[in-house]
């Protein structure tokens, strides 16, 4: 993973606000970026550079966590569980240090061929970082998932970060990281943080200022101004996705998939792009697109708002739905959505 770092960039100078968000238009840099076969990387002198997962259970404020580390919105969020579902990366660079985070999906019991992928892109991520991030729900004790997590981590033989997440909500969060703290005892020093991703950036700088100091000498694995490995496609079909998870109930968001088939750019700036919103079922079907089309419609509006905010600019964005049963068991499908 360290080697090489391929494929579309996704690069944007936009600041998450709370409110009315304003963001500068997002750019994506095309060239495959190969690091020790780049001149512009090699010729870096005195630079600092790795890879710092975020790991937890589901639910606890990772994806909110790295929005806020870069300052942009690269990784979908809703109140749901498991809403992750790849190792996506976010990339943050100052003048002579370059992190790149991985956001891997709560660790959990697996019911499912799409559950055994999550688990395995936390296990693949955990084998090749510099540093490990542990976010915990401080409004609650352990769980049997937490435990999980720290069995998993707890000897691994890297700079490690406990982060008790949601002190704003939590009653007593010094006795619930006190409980934390012990599901490490043996594994040696680590760092510790308590703080509220969604509502305390200065805590969140602290964190950022903390890993930046811990990253070995290294160039630059992305260029300058990336803030994300995936490519627009990518990163609009996981805005669809976020909002379509918002929006259906019980269990039929997590049988719902994305993707983006096509985007164009008009010479007046409108961007027009065309998706899917992948179900298992016929029956899941109407679900989602509703009585007279009114659930699709306010997972389409939602979605384009979204998309509208981050582009800066007009959006027609087109979706259908479409039944590939039993996909979440099926590897062929899986590979063919992105889960590989």
């Amino acid at each position: 993973m360290k080697e090489a770092a391929y494929g579309c960039l996704f690069s944007c100078a936009c600041v998450l606000l709370r409110g009315n968000t304003r963001a500068a238009r997002p750019v994506w840099h095309n060239t495959p970026m190969t690091v020790f076969n780049n001149q512009e990387f090699n010729n870096q002198e005195s630079t600092r550079a790795g890879f710092v997962a975020i790991v937890g259970k589901p639910n606890v404020g990772k994806s909110t966590l790295l929005n806020n580390l870069l300052g942009v919105k690269v990784a979908p969020i809703s109140p749901r569980p498991q809403t992750t579902r790849k190792g996506l990366r976010g990339i943050y660079t100052t003048d002579d240090a370059q992190i790149v985070f991985v956001d891997t999906p709560g660790l959990h019991k697996p019911k499912d061929a799409m559950g055994k992928y999550m688990n395995n892109e936390i296990a693949t991520a955990l084998s090749d970082v510099d540093g490990i991030v542990w976010v915990v729900d401080l409004r609650h004790p352990p769980t049997d998932e937490d435990k999980m997590v720290a069995r998993q981590i707890r000897d691994l033989p890297k700079p490690l970060t406990l982060v008790g997440n949601k002190t704003d909500a939590a009653k007593y969060p010094d006795e619930a990281m006190k409980l934390y703290r012990e599901l490490l005892d043996g594994r040696g020093e680590f760092n510790e943080l308590m703080l509220s991703a969604q509502n305390n950036p200065g805590q969140v700088q602290i964190l950022r200022d903390q890993l930046l100091a811990e990253l070995p000498a290294n160039p630059f694995f992305f260029p300058r101004g990336a803030s994300s490995d995936q490519s627009r496609e990518m990163w609009a079909a996981e805005i669809i996705r976020e909002e379509a998870m918002k929006k259906l109930r019980d269990e039929l968001p997590y049988a719902v998939a994305t993707r983006v088939n096509s985007w164009t750019s008009r010479d007046d700036g409108l961007q027009r792009i065309e998706g899917e919103i992948i179900v298992e079922k016929q029956a899941h079907k109407g679900m989602v697109i509703g009585a007279g089309g009114k659930q699709l419609r306010e997972i389409g509006q939602a979605a384009r708002k979204q998309l509208e905010v981050f582009l800066n600019t007009k959006v027609y964005l087109g979706l259908e739905v479409i039944v590939i049963p039993g996909w979440r068991e099926d590897p062929e499908a899986l590979r063919e959505l992105g889960y590989e």
